[in-house]
Protein backbone atom coordinates (compact mmCIF):
# COMPACT_ATOMS: atom_id res chain seq x y z
CA UNK A 1 0.00 0.00 0.00
CA UNK A 2 1.55 3.27 -1.16
CA UNK A 3 0.18 5.53 1.59
CA UNK A 4 2.16 8.57 0.53
CA UNK A 5 0.60 8.68 -2.91
CA UNK A 6 -2.87 8.26 -1.36
CA UNK A 7 -2.37 11.29 0.90
CA UNK A 8 -0.85 13.25 -1.98
CA UNK A 9 -3.76 12.65 -4.38
CA UNK A 10 -6.40 13.22 -1.67
CA UNK A 11 -4.66 16.48 -0.73
CA UNK A 12 -4.74 17.71 -4.31
CA UNK A 13 -8.44 16.85 -4.55
CA UNK A 14 -9.10 18.90 -1.40
CA UNK A 15 -7.44 21.92 -3.02
CA UNK A 16 -9.60 21.39 -6.12
CA UNK A 17 -12.68 21.19 -3.87
CA UNK A 18 -11.81 24.56 -2.32
CA UNK A 19 -11.54 26.07 -5.80
CA UNK A 20 -14.93 24.61 -6.76
CA UNK A 21 -16.56 26.66 -3.98
CA UNK A 22 -15.67 29.92 -5.77
CA UNK A 23 -18.88 29.95 -7.89
CA UNK A 24 -20.99 29.79 -4.70
CA UNK A 25 -18.92 32.63 -3.24
CA UNK A 26 -19.60 34.69 -6.38
CA UNK A 27 -23.34 33.97 -6.03
CA UNK A 28 -23.19 35.31 -2.46
CA UNK A 29 -21.63 38.51 -3.78
CA UNK A 30 -24.11 38.86 -6.66
CA UNK A 31 -27.09 38.58 -4.34
CA UNK A 32 -25.45 40.86 -1.77
CA UNK A 33 -25.63 38.43 1.10
CA UNK A 34 -22.88 40.29 2.90
CA UNK A 35 -20.30 38.86 5.24
CA UNK A 36 -22.87 36.37 6.58
CA UNK A 37 -23.11 34.79 3.14
CA UNK A 38 -19.45 35.10 2.19
CA UNK A 39 -17.77 33.99 5.44
CA UNK A 40 -18.98 30.33 5.48
CA UNK A 41 -17.42 29.73 2.08
CA UNK A 42 -14.23 31.68 2.75
CA UNK A 43 -13.66 29.81 6.01
CA UNK A 44 -14.36 26.41 4.43
CA UNK A 45 -12.20 27.16 1.39
CA UNK A 46 -9.32 28.31 3.55
CA UNK A 47 -9.47 25.28 5.85
CA UNK A 48 -9.90 22.75 3.03
CA UNK A 49 -7.14 24.28 0.90
CA UNK A 50 -4.74 24.50 3.87
CA UNK A 51 -5.18 20.84 4.81
CA UNK A 52 -5.03 19.79 1.15
CA UNK A 53 -1.84 21.79 0.59
CA UNK A 54 -0.32 20.25 3.70
CA UNK A 55 -0.96 16.77 2.36
CA UNK A 56 0.23 17.42 -1.18
CA UNK A 57 2.90 20.14 -1.09
CA UNK A 58 5.63 17.50 -1.47
CA UNK A 59 5.28 15.05 -4.35
CA UNK A 60 6.22 11.47 -3.37
CA UNK A 61 9.21 9.98 -5.16
CA UNK A 62 7.24 6.82 -5.84
CA UNK A 63 3.98 7.70 -7.61
CA UNK A 64 3.09 4.10 -8.41
CA UNK A 65 -0.37 2.91 -7.39
CA UNK A 66 -2.67 0.08 -8.34
CA UNK A 67 -6.31 -0.92 -7.99
CA UNK A 68 -6.23 -1.14 -4.18
CA UNK A 69 -4.81 2.37 -3.84
CA UNK A 70 -7.30 3.58 -6.45
CA UNK A 71 -10.22 2.28 -4.40
CA UNK A 72 -8.87 3.86 -1.20
CA UNK A 73 -8.25 7.21 -2.92
CA UNK A 74 -11.79 7.29 -4.29
CA UNK A 75 -13.48 6.29 -1.02
CA UNK A 76 -11.41 8.69 1.12
CA UNK A 77 -11.98 11.53 -1.33
CA UNK A 78 -15.75 11.15 -1.27
CA UNK A 79 -15.89 10.97 2.53
CA UNK A 80 -13.65 14.02 2.98
CA UNK A 81 -15.56 15.81 0.22
CA UNK A 82 -18.84 15.27 2.07
CA UNK A 83 -17.36 16.33 5.40
CA UNK A 84 -15.79 19.53 4.07
CA UNK A 85 -18.76 20.30 1.81
CA UNK A 86 -21.05 20.26 4.85
CA UNK A 87 -19.14 23.06 6.60
CA UNK A 88 -20.75 26.06 4.82
CA UNK A 89 -24.17 24.88 6.04
CA UNK A 90 -22.92 24.45 9.61
CA UNK A 91 -20.88 27.68 9.77
CA UNK A 92 -23.75 29.72 8.33
CA UNK A 93 -26.12 28.29 10.94
CA UNK A 94 -28.74 27.26 8.37
CA UNK A 95 -28.10 23.58 9.17
CA UNK A 96 -26.50 23.84 12.62
CA UNK A 97 -26.29 20.10 13.38
CA UNK A 98 -23.34 18.54 11.60
CA UNK A 99 -24.99 15.16 10.99
CA UNK A 100 -27.84 16.96 9.22
CA UNK A 101 -25.39 18.95 7.11
CA UNK A 102 -23.45 15.75 6.35
CA UNK A 103 -26.65 14.04 5.19
CA UNK A 104 -27.56 16.98 2.92
CA UNK A 105 -24.06 17.22 1.45
CA UNK A 106 -23.56 13.48 0.99
CA UNK A 107 -26.95 13.46 -0.72
CA UNK A 108 -25.75 16.23 -3.03
CA UNK A 109 -22.37 14.76 -3.97
CA UNK A 110 -23.80 11.25 -4.41
CA UNK A 111 -26.55 12.80 -6.61
CA UNK A 112 -29.23 11.32 -4.36
CA UNK A 113 -31.37 14.39 -3.70
CA UNK A 114 -32.74 13.23 -0.34
CA UNK A 115 -33.11 16.16 2.04
CA UNK A 116 -33.61 16.96 5.71
CA UNK A 117 -34.67 20.55 4.99
CA UNK A 118 -38.26 21.47 5.81
CA UNK A 119 -38.13 24.95 4.25
CA UNK A 120 -35.66 24.88 1.37
CA UNK A 121 -36.84 28.22 -0.04
CA UNK A 122 -35.61 30.02 3.09
CA UNK A 123 -31.96 29.25 2.28
CA UNK A 124 -29.75 32.05 0.87
CA UNK A 125 -29.00 31.86 -2.85
CA UNK A 126 -25.35 30.96 -2.23
CA UNK A 127 -26.20 27.90 -0.15
CA UNK A 128 -28.92 26.84 -2.59
CA UNK A 129 -26.36 27.12 -5.38
CA UNK A 130 -23.71 25.14 -3.47
CA UNK A 131 -26.30 22.52 -2.52
CA UNK A 132 -27.16 21.92 -6.19
CA UNK A 133 -23.63 22.44 -7.51
CA UNK A 134 -22.59 19.37 -5.52
CA UNK A 135 -24.68 17.40 -8.06
CA UNK A 136 -22.48 18.71 -10.86
CA UNK A 137 -19.30 17.82 -8.97
CA UNK A 138 -20.52 14.37 -7.97
CA UNK A 139 -22.41 13.55 -11.16
CA UNK A 140 -19.43 12.81 -13.35
CA UNK A 141 -17.10 12.44 -10.40
CA UNK A 142 -14.70 14.80 -8.65
CA UNK A 143 -11.75 12.55 -9.49
CA UNK A 144 -12.68 12.39 -13.15
CA UNK A 145 -12.72 16.20 -13.07
CA UNK A 146 -9.35 16.26 -11.33
CA UNK A 147 -7.86 13.89 -13.91
CA UNK A 148 -9.15 16.21 -16.62
CA UNK A 149 -7.55 19.40 -15.26
CA UNK A 150 -4.53 18.33 -13.22
CA UNK A 151 -1.10 17.51 -14.65
CA UNK A 152 -0.69 13.87 -15.53
CA UNK A 153 1.05 11.65 -12.98
CA UNK A 154 1.15 8.00 -14.04
CA UNK A 155 -0.70 5.85 -16.54
CA UNK A 156 -2.17 4.01 -13.57
CA UNK A 157 -4.64 6.86 -13.13
CA UNK A 158 -6.96 4.42 -14.86
CA UNK A 159 -7.33 2.60 -11.54
CA UNK A 160 -8.78 5.75 -9.97
CA UNK A 161 -11.15 6.38 -12.86
CA UNK A 162 -12.28 2.77 -12.94
CA UNK A 163 -13.07 2.91 -9.22
CA UNK A 164 -15.22 6.03 -9.59
CA UNK A 165 -17.05 5.47 -12.88
CA UNK A 166 -20.33 3.57 -12.36
CA UNK A 167 -21.08 0.32 -14.12
CA UNK A 168 -19.84 -3.29 -14.30
CA UNK A 169 -17.10 -2.51 -16.84
CA UNK A 170 -14.90 0.44 -17.69
CA UNK A 171 -13.52 1.39 -21.07
CA UNK A 172 -11.36 4.30 -22.09
CA UNK A 173 -12.40 6.47 -25.05
CA UNK A 174 -8.81 7.36 -25.80
CA UNK A 175 -5.45 5.83 -24.92
CA UNK A 176 -4.76 8.48 -22.29
CA UNK A 177 -6.97 8.61 -19.21
CA UNK A 178 -6.65 12.40 -18.98
CA UNK A 179 -7.94 12.77 -22.54
CA UNK A 180 -10.90 10.49 -21.75
CA UNK A 181 -11.73 12.55 -18.66
CA UNK A 182 -11.54 15.80 -20.62
CA UNK A 183 -13.87 14.46 -23.34
CA UNK A 184 -16.43 13.30 -20.76
CA UNK A 185 -16.44 16.61 -18.92
CA UNK A 186 -16.71 18.73 -22.06
CA UNK A 187 -19.77 16.71 -23.13
CA UNK A 188 -21.20 16.96 -19.60
CA UNK A 189 -20.73 20.73 -19.27
CA UNK A 190 -22.01 21.56 -22.77
CA UNK A 191 -25.15 19.46 -22.25
CA UNK A 192 -25.76 21.15 -18.88
CA UNK A 193 -25.46 24.64 -20.35
CA UNK A 194 -27.81 23.73 -23.21
CA UNK A 195 -30.35 22.59 -20.62
CA UNK A 196 -30.01 25.90 -18.75
CA UNK A 197 -30.81 27.79 -21.96
CA UNK A 198 -33.84 25.59 -22.71
CA UNK A 199 -35.24 26.13 -19.22
CA UNK A 200 -34.78 29.91 -19.47
CA UNK A 201 -36.62 29.85 -22.81
CA UNK A 202 -39.49 28.11 -21.00
CA UNK A 203 -39.88 31.03 -18.60
CA UNK A 204 -37.92 29.67 -15.64
CA UNK A 205 -35.78 32.32 -13.86
CA UNK A 206 -32.06 32.11 -14.63
CA UNK A 207 -31.03 31.13 -11.10
CA UNK A 208 -33.70 28.43 -10.91
CA UNK A 209 -32.66 27.22 -14.37
CA UNK A 210 -29.12 26.62 -13.13
CA UNK A 211 -30.39 24.84 -10.02
CA UNK A 212 -32.68 22.48 -11.95
CA UNK A 213 -30.18 21.94 -14.76
CA UNK A 214 -27.60 20.92 -12.14
CA UNK A 215 -30.13 18.51 -10.64
CA UNK A 216 -31.04 16.94 -13.98
CA UNK A 217 -27.44 16.77 -15.27
CA UNK A 218 -26.20 15.07 -12.11
CA UNK A 219 -29.47 13.10 -11.85
CA UNK A 220 -29.59 14.44 -8.29
CA UNK A 221 -32.90 16.25 -7.98
CA UNK A 222 -32.28 19.10 -5.53
CA UNK A 223 -34.70 21.93 -6.25
CA UNK A 224 -34.94 25.54 -5.13
CA UNK A 225 -38.68 25.05 -4.56
CA UNK A 226 -40.47 23.14 -1.81
CA UNK A 227 -42.85 21.70 -4.40
CA UNK A 228 -39.96 20.74 -6.69
CA UNK A 229 -40.76 21.03 -10.43
CA UNK A 230 -44.49 21.04 -9.67
CA UNK A 231 -44.10 24.65 -8.45
CA UNK A 232 -43.81 25.86 -12.06
CA UNK A 233 -46.86 23.96 -13.37
CA UNK A 234 -45.40 24.10 -16.89
CA UNK A 235 -45.84 21.36 -19.49
CA UNK A 236 -42.83 22.71 -21.41
CA UNK A 237 -40.51 22.62 -18.37
CA UNK A 238 -41.65 19.12 -17.43
CA UNK A 239 -41.10 17.80 -20.95
CA UNK A 240 -37.66 19.43 -21.21
CA UNK A 241 -36.56 18.12 -17.80
CA UNK A 242 -38.14 14.71 -18.43
CA UNK A 243 -36.19 14.27 -21.66
CA UNK A 244 -33.04 15.76 -20.11
CA UNK A 245 -33.09 13.27 -17.25
CA UNK A 246 -33.31 10.37 -19.71
CA UNK A 247 -30.50 11.90 -21.76
CA UNK A 248 -28.20 12.20 -18.73
CA UNK A 249 -29.14 8.65 -17.74
CA UNK A 250 -27.56 7.42 -20.98
CA UNK A 251 -23.97 6.19 -21.22
CA UNK A 252 -21.82 9.19 -22.14
CA UNK A 253 -19.65 6.99 -24.33
CA UNK A 254 -22.54 6.87 -26.81
CA UNK A 255 -22.49 10.66 -27.13
CA UNK A 256 -18.78 10.50 -27.90
CA UNK A 257 -19.49 7.94 -30.62
CA UNK A 258 -22.15 10.21 -32.11
CA UNK A 259 -19.77 13.20 -32.08
CA UNK A 260 -17.16 10.98 -33.72
CA UNK A 261 -19.62 10.27 -36.56
CA UNK A 262 -20.20 6.71 -35.37
CA UNK A 263 -23.91 7.08 -34.68
CA UNK A 264 -24.66 3.67 -36.19
CA UNK A 265 -22.32 2.05 -33.69
CA UNK A 266 -24.03 3.94 -30.84
CA UNK A 267 -27.47 2.85 -32.07
CA UNK A 268 -26.37 -0.80 -31.87
CA UNK A 269 -25.87 -0.54 -28.10
CA UNK A 270 -27.73 -3.43 -26.49
CA UNK A 271 -27.89 -1.65 -23.14
CA UNK A 272 -29.51 1.36 -24.84
CA UNK A 273 -32.23 -0.89 -26.28
CA UNK A 274 -32.87 -2.39 -22.83
CA UNK A 275 -32.96 1.11 -21.32
CA UNK A 276 -35.52 2.40 -23.83
CA UNK A 277 -37.62 -0.77 -23.49
CA UNK A 278 -37.72 -0.49 -19.68
CA UNK A 279 -38.82 3.16 -19.84
CA UNK A 280 -41.51 2.52 -22.47
CA UNK A 281 -42.90 -0.58 -20.72
CA UNK A 282 -42.99 1.22 -17.35
CA UNK A 283 -44.83 4.22 -18.84
CA UNK A 284 -47.36 1.95 -20.57
CA UNK A 285 -47.96 -0.26 -17.50
CA UNK A 286 -48.44 2.67 -15.10
CA UNK A 287 -50.61 4.59 -17.58
CA UNK A 288 -52.95 1.62 -17.95
CA UNK A 289 -53.12 1.25 -14.17
CA UNK A 290 -53.91 4.97 -13.71
CA UNK A 291 -56.38 5.26 -16.59
CA UNK A 292 -59.29 5.87 -14.17
CA UNK A 293 -57.34 8.18 -11.85
CA UNK A 294 -56.90 11.10 -14.26
CA UNK A 295 -59.70 12.61 -16.32
CA UNK A 296 -57.41 13.84 -19.09
CA UNK A 297 -55.15 11.52 -21.10
CA UNK A 298 -52.73 14.41 -21.55
CA UNK A 299 -52.39 14.96 -17.80
CA UNK A 300 -52.02 11.21 -17.27
CA UNK A 301 -49.17 10.84 -19.78
CA UNK A 302 -47.53 14.06 -18.58
CA UNK A 303 -47.35 12.90 -14.96
CA UNK A 304 -46.43 9.30 -15.74
CA UNK A 305 -43.69 10.22 -18.22
CA UNK A 306 -42.06 12.72 -15.86
CA UNK A 307 -42.27 10.41 -12.84
CA UNK A 308 -40.88 7.37 -14.68
CA UNK A 309 -38.09 9.50 -16.17
CA UNK A 310 -37.25 10.89 -12.72
CA UNK A 311 -37.23 7.52 -10.94
CA UNK A 312 -35.47 5.36 -13.55
CA UNK A 313 -32.69 7.95 -13.86
CA UNK A 314 -32.54 8.19 -10.04
CA UNK A 315 -33.01 11.98 -10.24
CA UNK A 316 -35.91 12.40 -7.85
CA UNK A 317 -37.70 15.46 -9.20
CA UNK A 318 -41.44 15.33 -8.58
CA UNK A 319 -44.59 16.82 -10.06
CA UNK A 320 -47.05 14.55 -8.22
CA UNK A 321 -47.11 12.73 -4.89
CA UNK A 322 -47.03 9.20 -6.29
CA UNK A 323 -47.48 7.63 -2.86
CA UNK A 324 -51.21 8.06 -3.56
CA UNK A 325 -51.01 6.00 -6.76
CA UNK A 326 -52.33 2.39 -6.75
CA UNK A 327 -50.06 -0.33 -5.35
CA UNK A 328 -49.26 -1.73 -8.81
CA UNK A 329 -47.87 1.63 -9.99
CA UNK A 330 -45.89 2.11 -6.78
CA UNK A 331 -44.34 -1.33 -7.17
CA UNK A 332 -43.29 -0.51 -10.73
CA UNK A 333 -41.61 2.66 -9.43
CA UNK A 334 -39.93 0.66 -6.66
CA UNK A 335 -38.51 -1.76 -9.25
CA UNK A 336 -37.25 1.18 -11.32
CA UNK A 337 -35.43 2.46 -8.23
CA UNK A 338 -33.34 -0.69 -8.24
CA UNK A 339 -32.77 -0.85 -11.98
CA UNK A 340 -31.48 2.70 -12.47
CA UNK A 341 -30.10 3.88 -15.80
CA UNK A 342 -27.16 2.98 -18.02
CA UNK A 343 -23.60 2.34 -16.93
CA UNK A 344 -21.30 5.28 -17.64
CA UNK A 345 -24.06 7.80 -16.90
CA UNK A 346 -24.56 10.10 -13.91
CA UNK A 347 -27.40 7.92 -12.54
CA UNK A 348 -27.43 5.39 -9.70
CA UNK A 349 -29.09 2.01 -9.20
CA UNK A 350 -27.87 -1.43 -10.21
CA UNK A 351 -27.53 -0.20 -13.83
CA UNK A 352 -29.39 -1.51 -16.87
CA UNK A 353 -26.39 -3.51 -18.07
CA UNK A 354 -26.25 -5.58 -14.88
CA UNK A 355 -30.02 -6.12 -14.86
CA UNK A 356 -29.87 -7.27 -18.50
CA UNK A 357 -27.07 -9.71 -17.70
CA UNK A 358 -28.96 -11.02 -14.65
CA UNK A 359 -32.02 -11.63 -16.85
CA UNK A 360 -29.93 -13.38 -19.49
CA UNK A 361 -28.25 -15.52 -16.84
CA UNK A 362 -31.66 -16.52 -15.45
CA UNK A 363 -32.90 -17.52 -18.90
CA UNK A 364 -29.68 -19.43 -19.62
CA UNK A 365 -30.00 -21.42 -16.40
CA UNK A 366 -33.56 -22.41 -17.31
CA UNK A 367 -32.43 -23.55 -20.77
CA UNK A 368 -29.46 -25.39 -19.25
CA UNK A 369 -31.73 -27.26 -16.82
CA UNK A 370 -33.74 -28.49 -19.81
CA UNK A 371 -30.65 -29.48 -21.81
CA UNK A 372 -27.67 -29.89 -19.42
CA UNK A 373 -25.19 -30.89 -22.16
CA UNK A 374 -25.79 -27.83 -24.31
CA UNK A 375 -23.10 -25.14 -24.37
CA UNK A 376 -24.77 -21.75 -23.87
CA UNK A 377 -22.34 -18.82 -23.96
CA UNK A 378 -23.63 -15.55 -22.50
CA UNK A 379 -23.25 -12.55 -24.80
CA UNK A 380 -23.82 -8.86 -24.14
CA UNK A 381 -23.10 -5.94 -26.46
CA UNK A 382 -22.07 -8.47 -29.10
CA UNK A 383 -19.30 -9.94 -26.93
CA UNK A 384 -19.12 -13.17 -25.01
CA UNK A 385 -18.82 -12.50 -21.29
CA UNK A 386 -15.92 -14.22 -19.57
CA UNK A 387 -16.32 -16.20 -16.36
CA UNK A 388 -14.42 -13.59 -14.28
CA UNK A 389 -16.78 -10.83 -15.47
CA UNK A 390 -19.85 -12.96 -14.72
CA UNK A 391 -18.46 -13.85 -11.31
CA UNK A 392 -17.76 -10.18 -10.58
CA UNK A 393 -21.32 -9.21 -11.51
CA UNK A 394 -22.76 -12.01 -9.37
CA UNK A 395 -20.59 -11.03 -6.41
CA UNK A 396 -21.76 -7.43 -6.74
CA UNK A 397 -25.38 -8.53 -6.36
CA UNK A 398 -24.50 -10.45 -3.18
CA UNK A 399 -22.69 -7.43 -1.71
CA UNK A 400 -25.52 -5.15 -2.78
CA UNK A 401 -28.20 -7.33 -1.15
CA UNK A 402 -26.16 -7.74 2.06
CA UNK A 403 -25.56 -4.01 2.55
CA UNK A 404 -29.13 -3.17 1.57
CA UNK A 405 -30.43 -5.57 4.22
CA UNK A 406 -28.08 -4.17 6.86
CA UNK A 407 -29.15 -0.58 6.14
CA UNK A 408 -32.82 -1.57 6.22
CA UNK A 409 -32.34 -3.10 9.68
CA UNK A 410 -30.71 0.14 10.88
CA UNK A 411 -33.54 2.29 9.52
CA UNK A 412 -36.15 -0.09 10.92
CA UNK A 413 -35.19 1.07 14.43
CA UNK A 414 -36.66 4.51 13.59
CA UNK A 415 -39.63 3.32 11.54
CA UNK A 416 -42.40 0.84 12.21
CA UNK A 417 -43.56 0.98 8.59
CA UNK A 418 -42.01 -1.56 6.18
CA UNK A 419 -42.87 0.40 3.02
CA UNK A 420 -41.23 3.56 4.36
CA UNK A 421 -38.16 1.79 5.79
CA UNK A 422 -37.58 -0.35 2.69
CA UNK A 423 -38.09 2.49 0.23
CA UNK A 424 -35.97 4.90 2.32
CA UNK A 425 -32.99 2.59 1.88
CA UNK A 426 -33.89 1.94 -1.77
CA UNK A 427 -34.09 5.68 -2.41
CA UNK A 428 -30.80 6.53 -0.69
CA UNK A 429 -28.65 3.48 -1.49
CA UNK A 430 -29.71 3.74 -5.16
CA UNK A 431 -29.20 7.55 -5.12
CA UNK A 432 -32.79 8.51 -5.95
CA UNK A 433 -34.04 10.76 -3.13
CA UNK A 434 -37.80 10.44 -2.63
CA UNK A 435 -39.19 7.04 -1.75
CA UNK A 436 -42.62 5.83 -0.71
CA UNK A 437 -44.68 6.26 2.45
CA UNK A 438 -43.13 8.62 5.00
CA UNK A 439 -40.23 9.47 2.66
CA UNK A 440 -42.40 10.20 -0.38
CA UNK A 441 -42.07 13.29 -2.63
CA UNK A 442 -44.10 15.43 -0.22
CA UNK A 443 -41.92 14.49 2.80
CA UNK A 444 -38.24 14.49 3.79
CA UNK A 445 -35.74 12.63 5.99
CA UNK A 446 -35.62 15.08 8.91
CA UNK A 447 -37.37 12.73 11.35
CA UNK A 448 -34.64 10.07 11.28
CA UNK A 449 -32.30 9.70 14.27
CA UNK A 450 -28.75 11.11 14.04
CA UNK A 451 -27.33 7.57 13.80
CA UNK A 452 -29.66 6.64 10.93
CA UNK A 453 -28.81 9.87 9.11
CA UNK A 454 -25.09 9.16 9.37
CA UNK A 455 -25.56 5.55 8.23
CA UNK A 456 -27.76 6.63 5.31
CA UNK A 457 -25.14 9.24 4.41
CA UNK A 458 -22.50 6.53 4.13
CA UNK A 459 -25.05 4.38 2.31
CA UNK A 460 -25.51 7.10 -0.31
CA UNK A 461 -21.76 7.40 -0.85
CA UNK A 462 -21.36 3.61 -0.94
CA UNK A 463 -24.14 3.29 -3.49
CA UNK A 464 -22.67 6.05 -5.66
CA UNK A 465 -19.25 4.38 -5.64
CA UNK A 466 -20.82 0.94 -6.20
CA UNK A 467 -19.72 -0.56 -2.88
CA UNK A 468 -16.20 -1.90 -3.52
CA UNK A 469 -14.17 1.27 -2.78
CA UNK A 470 -15.83 1.62 0.63
CA UNK A 471 -15.32 -2.05 1.44
CA UNK A 472 -11.65 -1.85 0.50
CA UNK A 473 -11.20 1.32 2.58
CA UNK A 474 -12.63 -0.24 5.75
CA UNK A 475 -11.11 -3.69 5.25
CA UNK A 476 -8.34 -4.42 7.83
CA UNK A 477 -6.36 -6.34 5.21
CA UNK A 478 -6.02 -3.18 3.15
CA UNK A 479 -3.92 -1.50 5.83
CA UNK A 480 -2.10 -4.58 7.07
CA UNK A 481 1.62 -4.52 6.35
CA UNK A 482 2.76 -7.50 4.30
Amino acid sequence: MNRRVILYVVGRIMVVTAVLMIPSLIVALIYREGWVGVYPFLATMAGTAFVGWGLSFRRPEDMTYYMKEGFVIVALTWIILSLSGAMPFVISGWIPKFYDALFETASGFSTTGASILTDVEALPHSLLFWRSFTHVIGGMGILVFALAVMPRTESKEVFVMRAEMPGPTFGKLRSRVQTTAQILYVIYIVMTLVLVVLLVLGGMPLFDSFIHAFGAAGTGGFSSKALSVAAYDSVYIEIVLGIAMLVFGTNFTLYYLILSKRAKQAAKSEELRWYIAIVVIAIMAISINLRNVYESVGTLLRNVFFTVSSIVTTTGYATVDFKHWPLFSRLILLLLMFVGSMAGSTAGGLKVSRVAIYCKTFIREIRRSINPNRVLPLRFEGKQLSKPILQQISNYLILYASLFTALTLVVAVDLNDFESAFSAVAATFNNIGPGLGLVGPAHNYSFFSPFSKVMLSFGMITGRLEILPMIVLFSPSTWRKV
